[in-house]
């Protein structure tokens, strides 16, 4: 059976999906009340399905146009407010699926990517509350699986797909700014791309007309998403105003902050340094907690999984795996130049993710005699951590207010 799924990697990236699906499902409506920013998030999408005024002007509004869509569905209980983030969650292990698939071609290598995004705890988590950061990794992994399709694509099936890819980025960005790198990244993609090799990627599409698509359609589809703020029956938006409202979101994304105790700095966040407890308090007659802390196998083995890939790419030319390096080192330095008086620790969810990816990827580039079964150790590893975390990570019942210090490796986890 598995080798005949080897050679169905649409009925392997369905059976993963389904298996995603189901884990963020479990147990949804735990904890029963608002969590950490679920109480700017969910009354700001409440705000905004009755189109009464604007709520939340710090962020644009695709996340939380979300979030109400799954409270209308679903109603207004803990299932509703974080049914979407569930399946930005699945979107998001299908997207690292995509990718690999698309950059080395072998199922098991895709497969690999995806279960690790699946036992990654912060994709977990994200996927199990009403904040952004979810639907922020779920655009700008399927946008960069999309843009990866175009360029593979045979020609006249090129624009389709990069229109997808464009589509997607501008999702992403309405969803948090900090989408915005990655679609200069996609440009400086294809006009490399052109460069090097214009018969094979991207095919019939010249470079400065295959840019001007992706950019202008994803600023295109980031305006179109401010379209219910133009029928608020308080302050709505108009046209004139389009322009200063992102002015108004910058200066109070950049305005100076009090400190916060979960406040960190970029350059922690890989480390596991600073972890948020979203929610430790009782609730349903039981002590419960969710901390938001990454996979240490995963995160400690991406690190050398980065190293790995980049010395790849630049001593044997691996193209594909120099990528992967470089996209997680891109998404680490976006935030260490971003103009932001504070962070957290959640603000890494996407290199988290493309840890996923610069794993795998090393692993394809090392000879095979080198890594005979241990991709199966780093993931048995990873399935370790995610069991031995998952009481903190689902907010399954504790013994008692004491409970977390059977988890606290360090002292800063506290």
């Amino acid at each position: 059976m598995l080798s005949r799924l080897r050679d169905r990697p649409g009925t392997l990236a369905l059976l993963v999906g389904a298996v995603a699906q189901l884990l963020f499902c479990y147990r949804l409506g735990t904890p029963s009340k608002l969590t950490f920013d679920e109480v700017h998030y969910v009354p700001a999408a409440r705000t905004l399905w009755a189109l009464a005024e604007p709520a939340n002007t710090e962020h644009p509004l695709v996340a939380k146009e979300l979030i109400g869509l799954g409270i209308r569905l679903f109603g207004d209980n803990p299932i509703g407010w974080r049914a979407l983030s569930t399946l930005s969650g699945t979107a998001t292990v299908l997207g690292v699926f995509a990718i690999l698939m698309l950059l080395f071609g072998r199922p098991r290598t895709a497969l690999f990517g995806a279960v690790l995004v699946l036992l990654n705890q912060t994709v977990y988590i994200q996927a199990r509350v009403a904040m952004l950061e979810g639907f922020l990794g779920a655009f700008v992994t399927c946008a960069i699986a999309a843009l990866l399709w175009a360029m593979r694509a045979p020609r006249g099936r090129v624009l389709p797909r990069l229109l997808l890819s464009a589509v997607l980025f501008g999702l992403a960005v309405g969803t948090k700014w900090i989408a915005a790198p990655y679609v200069a990244f996609a440009c400086l993609l294809i006009l490399w791309a052109k460069w090097r090799d214009p018969q094979r990627h991207f095919v019939g599409v010249a470079a400065i007309p295959a840019v001007l698509l992706l950019g202008l359609a994803s600023i295109a589809t980031y305006f179109a998403s401010f379209l219910p703020a133009f029928f608020y029956r308080l302050d709505p938006l108009t046209l004139k105003g389009l322009i200063p409202f992102q002015q108004l979101m910058y200066a109070r994304q950049t305005q100076l902050l009090p400190s916060h105790p979960y406040q960190s700095d970029w350059w922690s966040w890989p480390l596991l340094v600073r972890p948020i407890w979203y929610f430790y308090e009782q609730d349903q007659g039981v002590q419960r907690g969710v901390l938001l802390i990454g996979n240490p196998a995963i995160w400690y083995g991406g690190l050398a999984a980065v190293a790995a890939c980049l010395w790849a790419g630049w001593r044997r030319r691996a193209v594909a795996a120099g990528g992967a390096g470089l996209l997680w080192v891109a998404s680490l330095g976006i935030w260490a130049a971003v103009p932001k008086s504070l962070g957290f620790f959640y603000y890494y969810h996407l290199s988290g993710i493309f840890l996923c990816v610069a794993i795998p990827a090393a692993f394809h580039a090392w000879p095979q005699s080198r890594r005979r079964h241990f991709d199966e150790v780093v993931l048995f590893a990873a399935l370790f951590c995610f069991l031995h975390f998952w009481p903190i990570l689902s907010a399954a019942p504790l013994s008692g207010p004491g409970a977390f210090n059977r988890w606290m490796w360090f002292h800063s986890w506290r």
